[in-house]
């Protein structure tokens, strides 16, 4: 018999996390998984962690393939794992409605639970909230006052952040005369504990692309599209009526699904490109063996795309992608790709 033992919350107990060591090296017939949120690793520093006793697995919001598998919806995530670009454009109508219901429901799983289980728009809205409300909670809970009321300050300014065309990160909106140095530790304290994913500036597409990154200059994004609609009180009427959902909040639900889809199959937040003098802006690239891979996000079925094509007529990257609307096209030198089909161009 194989025994499996689960512990959660472990954060709460710093003494569990030093026992982890010896329970490795007294009890190896015992299987032991232990679940904690990181806003209690982030800070806490008193307990020994046992380096090279524990391996982790960092767990994100279900993407849009588990999310249909969660709702029932798994031939549709099979045939969308093919590709098979003529059954795809049949069920278009199908894929955009659920694609819809997932900017709304996101990828937590208790709300992806209640929807599933044919809960109204309100109880899941509610759920969320009350998530939220259970981190914002703990932003007290794990840091001192003056760090808690920075970090809940950087929080409470996402929507503004992301609402804007240009999405830079703008300390001057989550204070009225603030700099990097009074906010720099909360935003730390924010992406450590998983909440929010860091998209940096690169200067330079080339391998490895962290090497050439400008840590000054970044976007921030939540860690799950759902949460973000519920932070900004969103309708859900608004989020779920008429294909108008993707030109709400000025495309930034759409960004913020391409980035948790990126997040969850590459283990990491991509990093993005902007000129010097903003002329010309790329969403997000993700790295690759033959190169940095340039991604542009349309909310709808636009598919000009004078910053991508400014891109790669300076750069000439191997591959281009363009996530709209818009049906399956291959170009001669960028590929436009559905965002409900995005999953498989990203692994």
């Amino acid at each position: 018999m194989t025994t499996l033992l689960i512990v959660d919350e472990i954060q709460d107990v710093p003494p569990a996390l030093t026992s982890l060591k010896y329970f490795q090296e007294e009890r190896p017939d015992i299987h032991l998984a232990a679940a904690g949120s990181l806003l209690g690793l982030a800070l806490r520093m008193d307990a020994s962690f046992p380096v090279g006793k524990v391996n982790f697995l960092d767990l994100y919001p279900m993407d849009f393939d588990e999310f249909l598998r969660g709702v029932g919806e798994a031939q549709l995530a099979d045939l969308v794992l093919q590709q098979d670009w003529n059954l795809l454009d049949a069920f278009r109508d199908r894929l955009i409605e659920l694609l819809r219901l997932y900017l709304f429901v996101g990828g937590m799983p208790e709300p992806v639970a209640r929807h599933a289980g044919r809960a109204s728009t309100d109880v899941v809205r509610a759920v969320q909230l009350d998530i939220i409300r259970g981190y914002e909670s703990d932003f007290a809970r794990y840091a001192t006052t003056a760090e808690s009321r920075r970090i809940a300050q950087v929080w409470a300014s996402m929507p503004v952040q992301l609402a804007r065309e240009n999405k830079r990160f703008v300390f001057g909106h989550v204070r009225q005369g603030a700099r990097a140095r009074h906010f720099e530790d909360a935003i730390r304290w924010l992406a450590d504990a998983g909440l929010v994913h860091c998209v940096t500036r690169y200067t330079k597409p080339a391998n490895p692309v962290r090497t050439y990154e400008d840590r000054n200059i970044f976007k921030l994004f939540l860690h799950d599209v759902g949460l973000l609609g519920a932070l900004s009180q969103l309708d859900p009427a608004v989020l779920l009526q008429g294909t108008g959902i993707f030109e709400e909040f000025r495309g930034a639900l759409t960004e913020q699904y391409v980035l948790q889809q990126i997040v969850s199959a590459c283990n990491e937040a991509p990093m993005y490109w902007a000129a010097e003098r903003a002329t010309a802006e790329v969403d997000f690239a993700i790295e690759r063996a033959n190169g940095i891979v340039p991604i542009e996000v349309k909310a709808a079925e636009n598919l000009r795309s004078k910053s991508l094509r400014s891109y790669i007529d300076r750069f000439h990257p191997p591959q281009a992608l363009r996530f709209s609307l818009a049906n399956y096209r291959e170009q001669e030198d960028m590929t436009n790709v559905p965002l409900y089909a995005i999953g498989p161009w990203l692994s």
